[in-house]
């Protein structure tokens, strides 16, 4: 009997139509990364009412909104490399479950005590859900279209997050301020139960694992009837590294130090000016003449701008997507070295803050597309996890950044260049990361990452 040619996992991905299977996984991720930017924002929605009720001063809700961010942090960190270990799907759903179980806990606290415990961990299983979700999409993605996918499904984040705003907007007046976390908690419990029945584990991890070739070959009859005749599977990567390695050691080793180094340090700087200008620009704007109300609703056009993240997408596909980042962050701080001296004229200053945020964001949403191509499936997790992990705590050192500059009487326009300067530090990151992987050079691994029978 004559036996099979092995199945290439990753030519037959990239050859067949995007399946109406592929956009079920979508579409669950997508879901995962609304709830993850709901619930990460559900906590400033709660904040004046927490007040109210309990009675406590604002330097008492300082833990509690920081629990989170810390949270996001460890649950980034530890996710990685354990998604490198034991799958994509066993490390999603269990996260989703976290969140979701701690989150809807959170609704029953008491005390400051419990709410920070309870966001804690809501946080670190945020923060574990992300990067994965971003990890299995990607897998599920053919490679000309993965940053136009990936993009698009990191658009749940904002979304998740203003439909928190306007959900608690509701909510909050009709059945008060613990509805909001319970519903943040119900949705992706629900979520959870659809995950454990559909969600598939990632075809180019199975087969970098050598799982048994049944079992891949159910997955991937999902996209390509074709896959039912296939006997084995096989995957081959361009990107060199040590064969048998852990995430943790490829993302270390010397082929991608620099490379790891520069995304970290770059969605780090980002961040500095997401949270710095987010949690600041209101009280900036203010002090500089303004009425709560209209520095209010100044300072909100700036979240709202990431509406160029599909676009980045399918520029990040086309060209050099290293370069298309580089610009967006580079245009990002010209653009917010302008807030500052936009001050005065209302009109230039809304459009400023707008160009603004849309370019920073845009340039942020689009690091995990970037992160998830660097790496190869072995270290993918680990990958794109420590970078948003790392990056996390770029949010805790801007608003303590603004708080300093504040501090020492730095004018309004002095801090903006500061914060500015963030942008071009990962606009240089980005470079570096271009040009050393320009120079390093990409060998087809001797030993293809295969499973045969």
């Amino acid at each position: 009997m004559e036996e099979t040619r092995p199945v290439d996992v990753q030519v037959l991905i990239k050859e067949h139509p995007f399946s109406r299977f592929q956009r079920i996984v979508f579409a669950m991720c997508f879901m995962i990364v609304l709830m993850d930017g709901f619930d990460t924002a559900a906590i400033g929605f709660i904040a004046p009412s927490l007040l109210q009720e309990w009675h406590i001063g604002k330097a008492a809700l300082a833990p509690v909104l920081s629990a989170a961010l810390f949270g996001l942090a460890c649950g980034a960190l530890l996710s990685g490399p354990l998604s490198d270990r034991v799958g994509r799907r066993l490390v999603l759903t269990s996260a989703v479950l976290l969140f979701g179980a701690s989150c809807f806990g959170s609704a029953f606290a008491s005390d400051l005590m419990q709410l920070t415990t309870l966001r804690f961990i809501t946080g670190v299983g945020l923060g574990a859900a992300m990067p994965n979700a971003v990890t299995l999409m990607s897998e599920f993605c053919p490679d000309k279209r993965r940053a136009t996918i990936v993009n698009l499904m990191f658009c749940g984040f904002p979304l998740g997050a203003a439909l928190g705003g306007f959900l608690a907007a509701w909510m909050i007046p009709q059945f008060g301020w613990r509805s909001v976390l319970l519903f943040g908690g119900a949705v992706p419990l629900l979520l959870w139960a659809a995950l454990m029945l559909k969600l598939p584990e990632s075809i180019r991890y199975m087969v970098f694992k050598r799982q048994p070739a049944a079992r891949i070959r159910k997955v991937l009859a999902h996209i390509s009837a074709s896959a039912n005749a296939a006997d084995s599977f096989v995957m081959h990567e361009t990107i060199a590294h040590t064969a048998g390695s852990g995430g943790i050691r490829i993302t270390l080793s010397r082929w991608f130090l620099v490379g790891s180094l520069m995304l970290w340090l770059c969605y780090f700087m980002g961040l500095v000016i997401f949270y710095g200008l987010v949690n600041w620009m209101p009280v900036l704007l203010k002090e500089a003449g303004m009425s709560p109300q209209r520095a209010a609703l100044v300072s909100a056009l700036f979240p709202l701008g990431g509406v160029g993240t599909v676009l980045c997408g399918m520029l990040m596909d086309r060209f050099n997507p290293n370069r298309v980042v580089a610009m967006a962050y580079a245009l990002g701080a010209i653009s917010v070295y302008a807030i500052g001296q936009a001050v005065g004229n209302i009109g230039l200053l809304m459009c400023v803050v707008f160009v603004a945020g849309a370019l920073v964001n845009t340039a942020q949403a689009s690091m995990p597309a970037l992160a998830a191509a660097f790496y190869p499936t072995a270290a993918r997790g680990t990958g794109v996890a420590w970078m948003l992990g790392v990056g996390r705590f770029g949010g805790i050192a801007g608003s303590f950044l603004v708080t300093e500059l504040s501090r020492q009487h730095v004018s309004l326009q002095g801090i903006f260049t500061v914060v500015a300067i963030s942008g071009a530090v990962s606009c240089v990151a980005l470079l570096i990361k271009q040009a050393v992987s320009a120079n390093t050079a990409k060998v087809e691994l001797g030993e293809a990452e295969s499973l045969a029978h």
